[in-house]
C-alpha cells in the first residue's frame, strides 16, 4: 500500500505540471493577428468607404492644386524658388506627396474610431476579458489602422502620371516603408486617444480639433522654409511634418527635382536639413511612444 501511495505521490508533480496554465504569449500574438485581420477585412469589404475616402484628396489635388498652380504660374516658381521653376515643377506636382500624406493622416486616425464603435457594441469587452494580454488590442488596432492607411495612400500613386510626376521603381520601393511608418505613428496616436473615449461624438470632436492643424502645419500645402518663427516652431513639433517631408523628397527627387530645391522646401532643424533616415526614426519613435500610451490605457481603464 505504501508503495502504491509513493508512486502516486511521485506522479503528482508531473500531473500538476501538466495542469499549469499555459503562457499568454502565443494567444496574445494570435489575438494581435486576428484583430489586425478583422480590421483589414472590414476595410476591404467596405468598397463604398474606399471610394469615398478618395474624394477629399482628389478635391485638394485637382481643384485646389490647379487653382493655385494657375495663380503661381507667373511667380517664377515662388513657392519653391527658381530651382523648382527651372525644373518645371508646378504647384499641383508640389502638393501631390502632401495629398498622399493627407490621405494617410485621415485614414489612420479615423481608423481608430472602430475602437469606440466596438466599445459601444460590446465587442471590445469580450476581447478584454479573454485570457490574453490587453496590449494585443492596442497593437492589433494600431497595425490594422496603419495597414489601411498605407493602402489608402499608395492607391493615390496611380494619379502620378496624370499630373506629370514620374515615379521610378526605386522611388516607389522607398515610399512603401515611409508611408507605413507615417501610418503607424498616426494610427498609434489615434488608438491612444480612442482608448480614452467613451462616445463616438467625443472622439470625432477631438480628432477634428487635432487633424486639421496637424495637416496644415505639416508642410503638405506649402514649403516649411522661410516661415515666421512662431509657425516654424509649430511645424517642428508636428509629427506629421516628419512624414510629409520624406514623401516629398522621395517623390520629387525621383522625378528630377534638383537637391537645391529640395533643401529649400525641406524640413530643417537649426538650418540643417534632416536626413530621411532621421525623420523616419523620429516618426517611428513617436509611434512607439503613442503605442505604449495606448497599451497602458487599455490595461488600467477597462
Amino acid at each position: 500500500m505504501s508503495t502504491t501511495t509513493d508512486r502516486a505521490l511521485d506522479g503528482m508533480p508531473e500531473v500538476a505540471e501538466r495542469r499549469k496554465p499555459r503562457g499568454t504569449l502565443w494567444p496574445t500574438l494570435r489575438a494581435i493577428y486576428i484583430i489586425w485581420w478583422r480590421d483589414v477585412l472590414r476595410y476591404w469589404r467596405d468598397r463604398t468607404r474606399l471610394v469615398a475616402s478618395l474624394a477629399q484628396p482628389l478635391l485638394f489635388l485637382i481643384v485646389f492644386g490647379t487653382g493655385l498652380s494657375s495663380a503661381l504660374s507667373g511667380a517664377g516658381g515662388g513657392f519653391a524658388g527658381p530651382a523648382a521653376a527651372s525644373a518645371g515643377l508646378t504647384y499641383t506636382q508640389f502638393i501631390f506627396p502632401g495629398i498622399i500624406g493627407m490621405s494617410v493622416l485621415f485614414s489612420a486616425i479615423f481608423g481608430a474610431m472602430s475602437i469606440v464603435w466596438d466599445r459601444e457594441f460590446g465587442f471590445l469587452k469580450e476581447v478584454l476579458v479573454a485570457p490574453i494580454d490587453r496590449s494585443a488590442v492596442a497593437i492589433g488596432k494600431s497595425l490594422g489602422g496603419a495597414t489601411q492607411a498605407m493602402v489608402q495612400g499608395l492607391i493615390l500613386l496611380v494619379l502620378a502620371p496624370v499630373i506629370g510626376v514620374k515615379l521610378t521603381i526605386g522611388s516607389v520601393a522607398a515610399l512603401i516603408p515611409l508611408v507605413f511608418v507615417l501610418a503607424f505613428a498616426l494610427s498609434s496616436m489615434g488608438v491612444a486617444i480612442a482608448s480614452r473615449m467613451r462616445s463616438m461624438q467625443g472622439f470625432q470632436v477631438v480628432m477634428n480639433f487635432l487633424m486639421m492643424p496637424m495637416f496644415f502645419l505639416s508642410g503638405a500645402l506649402f514649403p516649411l522654409g522661410g516661415l515666421p518663427a512662431w509657425m516654424t516652431v509649430l511645424t517642428r513639433i508636428d509629427p506629421a511634418a516628419y512624414g510629409m517631408d520624406p514623401l516629398r523628397r522621395v517623390v520629387l527627387g525621383g522625378a528630377g527635382l534638383p537637391s537645391a530645391a529640395l533643401d529649400r522646401i525641406g524640413l530643417t532643424i537649426f538650418d540643417n536639413v534632416l536626413p530621411i533616415v532621421v525623420e523616419a526614426a523620429i516618426l517611428l519613435g513617436f509611434g512607439v511612444v503613442m503605442l505604449l500610451i495606448a497599451v497602458r490605457n487599455f490595461r488600467v481603464r477597462d
